[in-house]
């Protein structure tokens, strides 16, 4: 039989727990209000929730802090936070793996001047990268789909070389984008109907495409109201900031080209590609590009050319080349085509749409030249070849390679890699598991910020994805995720795009291929433990404030020891840090660290310099 003392104790210490439940609560609802509030630019949230919920006079005396207080941890003798100074405003665009000026270095046969090319260690910049004067939060989605803010993204070339096209226009202070592209002037919706009149866009059977040189990502943004995710990619060049203009828009999209190295997706991860004007030379090179398309093309999955030279008989003078060299172009794609087993569906105007069979057993055409490597998904700067990567073997001809699930239900299905155990170390049972404890993460992470699944973060990266639990807790058309696969992880990607969800291969001691300031919620689980030997944290972290919007937030899931030394470089980077337990409670040595970014922009006064 329990005391009265030991049960008096027990009241007591269950009484202050749930009193710090609530004060932490009250505190991260304030702490969500406030960044849907953009310091006063959006909508006027924060004061009725600070007026209606008064914090203030509850439980003044109380330290919000955990149990592993950064005091406790660090050791005194350890020197203050470094401060990070603001990059020069020259720096606001900077992507250090696609820099201009490095690119004219390198080589201009097949793009490579257009790939990644990082800088080394003594050319890496230390400072904290502006946002110009001006900077405003997106418009929320799905108003974000057609208009951006001329301070955030101040390039109007696109709106006079592409006008007739009706890429984007210029109205006042904002960019308007009606949805057309080079193809497709009178709208995407328009061109998606037609691609729907031969492909099951509609019904599940296409959930992930690839746009392979991108624009503005139009296509892209109009197949999300299909339930579709396109990831587009485009070079960064003379067409000035379209990917920045795509994820401005809340559009998946990376910097990326068709050049001399894979694409880092992996094999059969793509329901749907397409090629919309992309002036890519699908023949050079023994076919080197159209078969990495075929690599990462699902079999099943549908290619769309429209542009050169579909149509040539109509459009060859205008492009200013002979009947002879455009009608042996599209043979020559045609027989490409043929021979990685794609059969045409369609071909009329200014468009043409292949499918890929769906395993090779039920294949005419046996290519010759089948790639040998063991591992088709080992494509980080690794050179394209010219060889065929092989699909899954089949026992019955009518078998589709990568099994016939439609979206949403694949999304919680076991992935073929894992029920075929391709993935080392996971079961169905794992699978499953993971899944479990993914969903009851995210629902903590919504009780500390009410704002997360809603559209404040439209655009989403997990920096260390797993299995894409994360991700698929998270499902919902007002958010997408990158799901990036760090390339020193267990290689799981290939099981995220089988659920229907997108990603990237990516290593994070270098610059991600991307803008600065295009994500609104960044989730780090695992990453920094991951990395803690391979390269230097201030680097990750002043990538990932690179990356990260104003008022944007992290979520850290880690080791406390290792959060801790996380905190203490954020302390110096214009970031307000809260670490909160495990949802398991407070000895569980993992911990969960969110913060905020703070709103300042280049030459403001909360800017220390816009000149350093």
């Amino acid at each position: 039989m329990k005391s009265k003392h030991n049960s008096s104790g027990n009241r007591t210490r269950s009484t202050i727990s749930i009193f710090v439940v609530i004060a932490l609560c009250c505190f991260f609802y304030l702490l969500g209000a406030w960044q849907k509030s953009g310091f006063g630019k959006g909508d006027s949230i924060a004061f009725p929730v600070t007026k209606q919920t008064d914090c203030s006079n509850v439980f003044t005396d109380l330290n919000f802090e955990t149990h592993h207080n950064i005091e406790e941890i660090v050791e005194p003798s350890e020197p203050k936070a470094k401060e990070f100074k603001p990059c020069d405003v020259k720096y606001a665009d900077y992507t250090p793996c696609q820099e201009q000026d490095r690119a004219m270095k390198f080589p201009r046969e097949n793009m490579i001047y257009r790939e990644r090319h990082c800088p080394p260690e003594e050319e890496k910049l230390h400072c904290l990268i502006p946002a110009r004067k001006g900077y405003m939060t997106p418009f929320p989605w799905p108003k974000g789909r057609d208009y951006v803010h001329y301070a955030n993204v101040p390039y109007k070339s696109l709106t006079v070389e592409k006008a007739v096209q009706n890429w984007v226009q210029f109205q006042g202070n904002v960019f308007k984008f009606p949805g057309g592209g080079t193809m497709f002037p009178q709208g995407a919706g328009a061109y998606i109907d037609e691609l729907a009149s031969v492909i099951p866009i509609s019904d599940g059977s296409v959930r992930t495409a690839l746009d392979t040189g991108c624009g503005v990502a139009s296509w892209g943004a109009y197949l999300l109201k299909r339930n579709v995710l396109a990831m587009s990619f485009a070079p960064r060049d003379n067409h000035e900031a379209q990917v920045q203009f795509a994820l401005e828009r809340g559009v998946p999209a990376i910097i990326g080209v068709l050049g001399s190295i894979r694409l880092p997706y992996p094999s059969r991860a793509f329901d749907m590609a397409q090629c919309s004007r992309c002036l890519i030379p699908w023949t050079a090179n023994d076919g080197m590009y159209l078969k990495e398309v075929d690599r990462v093309l699902r079999p099943g999955g549908y290619w769309i050319l429209s542009g050169p030279p579909i149509n040539w008989k109509t459009y060859y003078k205008t492009w200013k080349r002979s009947k002879e060299d455009v009608q042996t172009e599209q043979r020559q794609i045609e027989a490409l085509a043929e021979s990685l087993c794609w059969e045409k569906k369609y071909e009329k105007g200014d468009m043409a749409i292949w499918k890929k069979k769906v395993n090779t057993k039920s294949c005419k055409s046996k290519s010759v030249n089948v790639c040998q490597t063991e591992d088709a998904d080992d494509v980080w700067y690794k050179k394209m070849d010219t060889c065929v990567t092989p699909s899954p073997e089949v026992t019955n001809a009518n078998d589709v390679a990568v099994g016939a699930l439609k979206f949403p239900a694949r999304l919680y299905a076991v992935p073929p890699r894992i029920a075929n155990g391709l993935v080392d170390g996971v079961t169905t049972e794992s699978y499953q598991e993971d899944n479990k404890l993914w969903k009851k993460h995210v629902n903590t992470y919504k009780r500390i910020n009410n704002l997360i699944g809603t559209t404040r973060y439209r655009n989403v990266m997990d920096m260390n994805a797993g299995l894409g639990g994360f991700a698929a807790a998270l499902e919902s058309r007002k958010s997408w995720v990158m799901n990036v696969v760090p390339t020193i992880a267990k290689n799981t990607l290939g099981v995220i795009y089988e659920r229907g969800l997108i990603g990237i291969y990516h290593d994070w001691c270098e610059g991600f291929s991307t803008y600065p300031r295009s994500y609104d919620l960044i989730h780090a689980s695992g990453v920094f433990s991951l990395y803690k030997n391979e390269c230097n944290l201030e680097d990750i972290l002043l990538e990932m404030d690179r990356i990260l919007r104003p008022e944007g937030t992290v979520i850290f899931r880690d080791e406390v020891d290792v959060l801790n030394k996380v905190r203490k470089i954020v302390g110096g980077m214009r970031w307000d840090a809260k670490i909160v337990d495990h949802e398991d409670g407070p000895l569980v040595p993992e911990k969960i660290l969110v913060v905020v970014k703070q709103y300042w922009v280049a030459g403001s006064g909360n800017s220390t310099s816009n000149d350093q």
